[in-house]
């Protein structure tokens, strides 16, 4: 701390008295200024601070009296300590002048030199004190107002209370936190200020007991819900501190400072980011379980394992294409053409003997996904079987939207001559199943001239409307060319056939029991279908939506149920409590955790997708009452 120095005047008609006072005063931080007359002092005083005035009583025109009484007379000069020096004999009359004109003491000449320093040297400290208080005090005042300023414009609300928990002091970011002034707040006991519930308000005043009476360092972090003065309710971390003197093992404690931080936002993002990581979790294994279905499917039904690579390789580039897609329009959507474009693109198809025509139709993302998956199996056997196996044959698709319904007519003329099929392959049944899982239906026809398939889709009002006969749709029956999107693709190489998983081991049948499937995935519900089969059960039905599920689940006669997590994103409540209330026995399966099923059906078993046939029938075994 670097103090300015403190200054004396010393008055006196003659210079050798002057030069003798100054000797004798002189010292580190002391300024000394000198005068030779009562106006010529007055001068100095009138810019100069002084912490003292030694003043000779005789001096011509103006004596040490009158220029005292004159400096009492200003208010710049009235409080400076003045020390009367004089040669003049000892006398009680001219002492008490001297007092009364203000003077704080008298100096007989010849002066001594210790009493001098030692006089002089208090009203030296008692200045070095005022200076350094007025510094302190500056500082302090400073730092007040940084601590006001800090309050007031901080994003923490801050907040003081007494032993009693009245409110003594409430910052402007408390006022904005939660819409109360300190006029409204200050000196009310805080249960009064309703911006605490009940509930929150009995944890406050226990924590607050807590701190001001018990052992410890008097510190706090808790989080509260606050009630807005609009209201709502904000979610906040407190930040208490226990205030107050005393030392020892229980030191008092007066009051309670509490800084307040809203964490309303933080919340809904960390729920937002948890419900996201949940969805995240869930596509991707919602993802997984229908490839696991696609391999499993497509392995049943290859003749020859070298046919496995290419034939799965294709759906799974039908299914990456329709992902790509998507998440290109961050999962808004895709177009009909668009997805017509990438299946053409995986080479199944001609597209010199392609036409395809109707309205310009947007598409959500499970109904794009499961589309996709059906024009890639119709393009996959027309390009095995069908009308695109020869030179000669053609293919037309001709859509109509009505009411929210998309009618789709798959036609293959002029290729191999088209028998009886006794028997419906993978390819058929994933057609019709993914139909149904967007409640519709999916027919196929054979006549003498070819093959016909009249699928039906429900999809709802489209997101956008394109208009019919949009001008990009005849460039899919157009040759392809360089650079036109449209390219052959290259035909992956088979995997050998000690690649190929092993298929598990097969429990023992279960007596014919009848399980019922509830699942929106149609690749999925395949596999489960199929696995059950093997394994010697019944199929009592199987759902992909929640009407159809609520009718299954009040009507049908199942001995257990898998029960999707949830279906086309609509919670699976109301299905799960009739399934209870009818004491059926029902296992979830899903792709989302355990905290994202019912909240009311948590402590029930999971299995989580993708699973292996020992998960799933050790899950049935747990769940069907034994056999007898």
């Amino acid at each position: 701390m670097s103090l300015e120095p403190i200054t004396f005047l010393i008055v006196d008609d003659l210079e050798e008295n002057l030069t003798a006072l100054e000797a004798l005063l002189r010292r580190d931080g002391l300024t000394i200024l000198k005068a030779r007359s009562g106006a010529e002092a007055l001068e100095l005083l009138l810019v100069q601070d002084v912490a003292l005035a030694l003043l000779d009583v005789q001096m011509p025109e103006m004596n040490g009296f009158e220029l005292a009484e004159l400096m009492r007379g200003f208010e710049r000069t009235r409080a400076i300590p003045i020390i009367f020096v004089t040669a003049l004999p000892s006398d009680e009359t001219r002492r008490f002048r001297g007092y009364e004109t203000g003077a704080v003491d008298y100096l007989q000449k010849p002066i001594d030199a210790g009493i001098l320093k030692s006089k002089t040297g208090v009203f030296f400290e008692l200045a070095r004190q005022r200076q350094e208080l007025a510094h302190n005090s500056a500082q302090l005042t400073q730092a007040l107002a940084q601590l006001r300023a800090h309050a007031n414009n901080s994003p923490l609300a801050f907040v003081d209370f007494d032993q009693a928990l009245t409110v003594t002091a409430w910052s402007q970011g408390a006022e904005r936190l939660l819409g109360f002034s300190a006029r409204d707040v200050v000196g009310r006991p805080f249960r009064q200020i309703g911006w605490l519930e009940a509930d929150e308000a009995e944890r406050f005043a226990a924590e607050a007991a807590r701190l001001l009476e018990e052992p410890g360092d008097g510190r706090a972090v808790e989080e509260f819900r606050l009630v807005h003065r609009d209201g709502s309710v904000r979610v906040a971390e407190w930040y208490i501190s226990a205030l107050g003197g005393g030392g020892g093992v229980r030191p008092t404690r007066l009051s309670l400072s509490v800084q307040i931080l809203d964490i309303t936002e933080r919340r809904r993002a960390e729920e937002t980011q948890r419900l996201l990581m949940g969805e995240l979790n869930h596509r991707v294994k919602n993802t997984l379980a229908t490839v696991q279905a696609i391999a499993s499917h497509t392995l049943r039904h290859v003749a020859d394992p070298g046919d496995f690579a290419g034939t799965f390789s294709g759906r799974i580039q039908s299914l990456s294409k329709a992902h790509a897609l998507l998440s290109a329009t961050s999962w808004s959507g895709a177009t009909l053409e668009e997805i017509l474009r990438e299946q053409l693109s995986l080479g199944s198809l001609d597209p010199a003997r392609f036409v395809a025509s109707g309205p310009a139709i947007q598409l959500k993302p499970q109904q794009a996904l499961h589309l996709a998956m059906i024009l890639h199996e119709l393009a996959t056997n027309a390009g095995k079987y069908g009308a695109h196996s020869v030179p000669t044959g053609r293919i037309t698709l001709d859509w109509t939207l009505a009411d929210g319904a998309l009618d789709l007519v798959w036609q293959e003329r002029g290729g191999p001559s088209v028998g009886a099929i006794t028997r419906k392959g993978f390819g058929s049944r994933l057609i019709q199943q993914s139909a149904r899982a967007e409640g519709g239906d999916a027919q196929m026809q054979v006549a003498p001239e070819g093959l016909t398939w009249r699928l039906k889709l429900v999809i709802g009002q489209a997101p956008s409307t394109l208009g019919a006969g949009s001008s990009d749709l005849p460039a899919l029956s157009a040759p392809a060319k360089a650079g036109s999107g449209f390219r052959q693709a290259q035909q992956p190489q088979a995997i050998p056939p000690q690649a190929l998983p092993e298929k598990a081991a097969e429990p023992e049948p279960k007596a014919k029991k009848r399980i019922l499937i509830i699942e929106d995935e149609p690749l999925v519900a395949l596999d489960l279908a199929e696995r059950l089969e093997e394994a010697g059960f019944d199929i009592a039905g199987s759902a992909s939506d929640m009407s159809e599920a609520m009718v299954f689940a009040r009507d049908s006669a199942a001995d257990a149920v898998l029960l999707d997590g949830n279906l086309r994103g609509e919670p699976v409540d109301a299905v799960a409590q009739v399934l209870s209330d009818r004491s059926i026995p029902f296992i979830f399966v899903t792709g989302y955790t355990q905290e994202s099923l019912p909240s009311g059906f948590r402590h029930l078993p999971l299995l989580s997708k993708p699973f292996t046939d020992r998960q799933l029938f050790q899950a049935l075994d747990r769940l069907l009452p034994a056999q007898g």
